[in-house]
């Protein structure tokens, strides 16, 4: 019986790494009506089995599969600084074995609640998921990175739905679709047949309002604006957080890129954390060198370390800031959703005590910001542009970046160096796709080793420059959109959703006894 239950185990760890296929940049999304239709027929058969205590297991060795396999290039930041290449062969087994308990925790409620009948173990299995992967977003930090639903993240049309319900919704949904075929073939009515259309009939409306918000958004009028949004792509190396480069040599090559026309209105959006060993309080001692390249029509936005003094000591942000063509910091915000152990170290005075550090820096922990405002440039520096500023990883939140919708753009920078030429970069790039369809509004991405883009309200890229390619992509005309659902309303979407299905779950579950 031992040996029997060990091959189940590697049987399920082998489904999550087939699932994880499914993710981009592959993107194989049919691979997953296969996978979950056989986890979600396996648990189902087993509940039979009354004396069966291993479902705890199930859920966690296919959670244990699908993250080893999906977020290995987590490891790749560890490799810049001797004092992290131990912790490696750790970071390869503990990340995934932390969120595989999600999915631990999903089987286990599943036996726990032991549904009656096939129909109610269906939705129950999809209820419990949906929760699961919101909790893994929002608890602690929140990780709510290769979420099922983003094997769909180059079905464009098929996404559009998110501009009404969300990610964490559709995400719920796209289970459901997942676990269906096993619904068909394990079916002992015609309810399940029954069900089954209906499902069949969600991605047939989902492709139908894909195509209708394409029309309305291509029978807008493309406006020319006043100026122009030009977005960096860079390639510059990650030495220069850990030796002593010279600032203005990276300067000049930003600068050389940026190709600034003084007869043109431009806003230059420069990557994260550009420019080394500088900070917002002495940028300015590069003002000749901006001067010289730059005139009163151009805004330069980038990304930089601020330094404040508190009770005489520093804090550090990871910032983005503003400032005109003699660096006049003209706005500036400071990052909020920070990364663990990148931006932050946990537990920060004993960890340091063993030698750890955060890996972006040398000083330390940034601080945390302490909120997203919107930044209007049009009141005071006559730039009809309002964005909201989101730093690298902050892009991978969903339903409260803001509580306002009074913008028109989304600028993201974002440094994607630390994971190389692995699927990090892209994994993060889709990323945006979903957050723009979701607000309707423009995404200007800019990055420093790795992709940068303009991406429409409908998830689709208008310009691009891959990874590895250094230049730029203008921006200059636009098509007005109107704010979405999912911007007014949020995750309450999601919450009634659940409602639906734990309605669903238990109106079946009595049917057996009725």
């Amino acid at each position: 019986m031992k040996k029997k239950s060990l091959i189940k185990l590697f049987f399920l760890f082998i489904l999550g790494v087939i699932s994880s296929l499914s993710l981009p940049p592959y993107n194989f999304f049919i691979i997953n009506f296969l996978t979950f239709s056989i986890f979600f027929g396996f648990l189902f058969k087993e509940l039979e089995k009354k004396t069966n205590y291993n479902f705890f297991f199930y859920g966690w060795f296919f959670g244990f599969g699908f993250f080893s396999t999906s977020l290995y290039w987590i490891t790749i930041s560890l490799t810049f600084e001797d004092q992290f290449i131990l912790l490696i062969p750790f970071a390869l087994i503990l990340i995934p074995s932390f969120l595989a308990i999600f999915y631990g925790l999903i089987t286990t409620a599943f036996k726990l609640l032991r549904p009656k009948n096939l129909i109610s173990a269906f939705f129950l299995f999809s209820l419990l998921f949906g929760l699961a992967e919101f909790i893994r977003g929002t608890i602690f930090t929140g990780f709510p990175w290769n979420l099922i639903v983003y094997s769909f993240a180059d079905k464009i049309t098929f996404l559009s739905v998110l501009s009404l319900i969300g990610t964490y919704s559709l995400n719920l949904i796209v289970l459901s679709f997942f676990t269906a075929p096993a619904l068909f073939i394990l079916r002992k009515s015609k309810k399940e047949i029954g069900i089954c259309i209906i499902l069949f009939l969600f991605p047939i409306f989902f492709l139908i309002y894909g195509n209708n918000q394409k029309k309305i958004f291509f029978n807008k009028d493309l406006t020319e604006m006043p100026h122009t949004i030009r977005v960096l792509g860079s390639n510059i190396g990650l030495d220069r957080f850990y030796y002593n480069v010279d600032s203005e040599k990276v300067i000049s090559e930003l600068i050389e890129l940026s190709s600034p026309d003084f007869d043109k209105k431009i806003l230059f959006l420069w990557p994260e954390g550009i420019i080394p060993n500088t900070y917002v309080s002495t940028i300015s001692s590069y003002k000749d060198i901006f001067a010289k390249n730059f005139n009163e029509n151009h805004l330069i936005v980038l990304g930089i370390t601020n330094r404040e003094i508190n009770r005489n000591n520093y804090k550090f942000f990871n910032s983005l800031s503003i400032f005109d063509s003699n660096l006049n910091l003209l706005s500036n915000y400071n990052k909020v959703n920070l990364v663990p152990f990148g931006e932050f170290l946990p537990f920060e005075k004993t960890l340091n005590k063993l030698g750890l550090g955060t890996i972006t820096n040398n000083f330390g922990s940034f601080s945390k910001g302490k909120n997203r405002e919107i930044i209007d440039l049009n009141q005071n520096f006559n730039f009809e542009i309002s964005f909201l500023p989101l730093i690298c990883y902050e892009m991978i939140y969903t339903g409260n970046l803001s509580k306002k919708n009074d913008f028109n753009f989304i600028f993201n920078i974002s440094e994607d160096g630390w994971f190389g030429d692995s699927i990090g970069p892209k994994q993060h790039f889709s990323h945006s796709i979903f957050r723009a369809i979701e607000t309707g509004k423009y995404i200007m991405r800019s990055s420093n080793n790795g992709m940068a883009a303009i991406i429409n309200p409908l998830g689709q890229v208008e310009k691009k420059l891959d990874y590895g390619v250094s230049g730029y992509i203008d921006f200059n005309k636009k098509r007005d959109f109107k704010t979405t659902i999912f911007s007014t309303y949020g995750n309450k979407i999601f919450f009634v959703i659940i409602l639906l299905y734990i309605f669903l779950t238990f109106s079946f579950n009595r049917m057996k006894n009725e």
